[in-house]
Formats: structure tokens, C-alpha cells, sequence
């Protein structure tokens, strides 16, 4: 009799427990979901205009060094003004950006914008950034 197992120790888990468990489960994730999801395009908005700053300086430098705006972003890179071509976030892409030309014409690139669809949270277009 001593080495007889007792069945209501080793059974699992009820229908009804992992019910409520999953109940609670979802019940938690409903609360968490919707707060997690605008953080990631607050993040990425955060990113887009910190590229933008930091690329707008790096600009601004190559010109104070050469007298002259550079043909590309790649140059800047190939200059090591930077280390990789800047990344849009919002785009998802490194490719994605609007380059804007001097008006005297010396270089190709004096200012750039994301080329990111939509507007960000404030209401402004990513295009105008």
C-alpha cells in the first residue's frame, strides 16, 4: 500500500484554472498593449530628429572646412564626416531622405528632410522636418 501513488498529486492543471490564468494573462496585456505601442513611434520620431540634427551639423561642418556643401550624403561618409549614411526610422530606410541643393550651387546637399509618408505627433509632415 506504501508504494501506491496517490492520483490527485499528479494530475495537472484544471480546464478552469488555465482559464482564469489565461483570463488574467489577456486581461494584463490589455492594459500594457496600448501603452507600449505609441512609445515605439515616439522613439522613432525621437531618432528621426536626432539624425536630422546630428547629419545638419555634420553638414554645416564640411562646409565650414571646405568652403563648399558636399555632392552627397555618401561623402560625408567617404570623408568620414560620419560614420554610416544616416537612418530614417520612420522610413525604415537609410536611402529614404529628401536632400535639398544650396542656392549658389556649390555642392548638392545643404539641407535634408525624411522621406517618410504622414505626419509625426505634432502635426507636422515628416517631409517637412
Amino acid at each position: 500500500m506504501n508504494n501506491r501513488i496517490d492520483i490527485r498529486r499528479t494530475r495537472g492543471f484544471t480546464l478552469i484554472e488555465l482559464l482564469v490564468v489565461l483570463g488574467i494573462v489577456a486581461l494584463l496585456l490589455t492594459l500594457a498593449v496600448p501603452r507600449f505601442f505609441p512609445k515605439i513611434d515616439s522613439a522613432k520620431e525621437t531618432i528621426l530628429a536626432e539624425n536630422l540634427r546630428n547629419t545638419r551639423a555634420v553638414i554645416d561642418q564640411f562646409h565650414d572646412d571646405t568652403g563648399r556643401y558636399p555632392d552627397s550624403l555618401q561623402q560625408l561618409v567617404d570623408k568620414r564626416y560620419l560614420p554610416a549614411l544616416p537612418f530614417d526610422p520612420i522610413a525604415d530606410s537609410d536611402a529614404a531622405w529628401t536632400v535639398v541643393p544650396p542656392e549658389d550651387g556649390a555642392g548638392a546637399v545643404y539641407d535634408l528632410h525624411s522621406g517618410a509618408p504622414g505626419t509625426g505627433r505634432n502635426g507636422k509632415p515628416y517631409a517637412e522636418w
